[in-house]
């Protein structure tokens, strides 16, 4: 399938069903806590876009410019916010090929890795929690439009593979990371959101190294490495070392930046949604 048919007709994604059922709740209040719909929005990819989407909509005169999920809420009612959650609720219940529990972890502590190591290289820290919640959603797109053929890719190499989005690129021809970026584009997230989802696999693709998409290059460096249970030195013969030069940071300091709870559920972690 060619990039622009798979964003032209994306399927519905699906969401973490603990979030969708505690926002339910908690949207059912005559007065919401905003503190607790940040928290839980900024548990889910899906919900977190969805917000986003909504919120960068023309009608409400900020198109490309809100980048946080706190941002969003402040802008939007409580009745789009209602609305937005019930069509997740009956959104896609699985993914062939794809672990969803680790997949919402794994998303989870990218975001988390990315806003750490921002604020290390003071960049906007809000932006790249974003964009690491949201950089793999185009992976889930790509099993649910094409099981077959991502079926013969996951033979190679898992969804979370350090080598995944490149073997997509050459077996395809674009990646996981492009269709993320496309449907960035499209649901109009700021610009440099959309250049990190897009330029993350190969930061210096880019002339050069951007610095939000060298920070999410790392961040999800570091959140797979955990995610496919790699040892010390694994971890360290993977580490990308050229774009960590390129942002000042090294592998320890990268390492100290760990996210406090690899465990937590991603629905339960109470420091989720502190800068999104």
């Amino acid at each position: 399938m060619q990039l622009q048919a798979l964003l032209d007709q994306p399927p519905k994604l699906p969401s973490l069903p603990r979030a969708v059922a505690l926002l339910m709740g908690e949207l059912a209040k005559a007065e919401p806590s905003q503190r607790r719909l940040s928290q839980l929005f900024a548990t889910d990819p899906t919900l977190a876009a969805q917000l986003l989407r909504e919120a960068n909509a023309p009608a409400h005169g900020a198109q490309g410019q809100i980048n946080a999920i706190a941002e969003a809420l402040a802008l939007l009612g409580v009745q789009p916010l209602r609305e937005l959650v019930a069509r997740a609720a009956v959104g896609a219940r699985s993914v062939p090929g794809v672990d969803l529990p680790q997949f919402w972890r794994y998303s989870l502590h990218a975001a988390k890795m990315a806003r750490s190591l921002a604020g290390l290289v003071r960049h906007n820290q809000l932006a790249a929690y974003t964009a690491g919640l949201v950089h793999a959603l185009g992976e889930l797109v790509l099993h649910l439009a094409d099981p077959a053929r991502m079926q013969s890719i996951g033979a190679l190499a898992g969804p979370l593979d350090l080598r995944r989005g490149l073997l997509e690129r050459h077996l395809l021809g674009y990646s996981y990371a492009q269709v993320s970026a496309g449907l960035a584009r499209q649901w109009d997230f700021p610009q440099d959101v959309v250049d990190a989802l897009q330029h993350h696999l190969t930061p210096f693709d880019n002339e050069v190294c951007e610095p939000l998409a060298g920070v999410l290059h790392l961040a999800v460096w570091r959140a797979r490495t955990h995610a496919l249970g790699l040892n010390e030195r694994e971890t360290v013969v993977t580490f990308p070392g050229e774009v960590g030069v390129a942002l000042g940071l090294d592998i320890d300091t990268v390492l100290q930046q760990d996210p406090i709870d690899w465990n937590a559920p991603p629905a339960e972690t109470p420091l989720a949604g502190r800068l999104a």
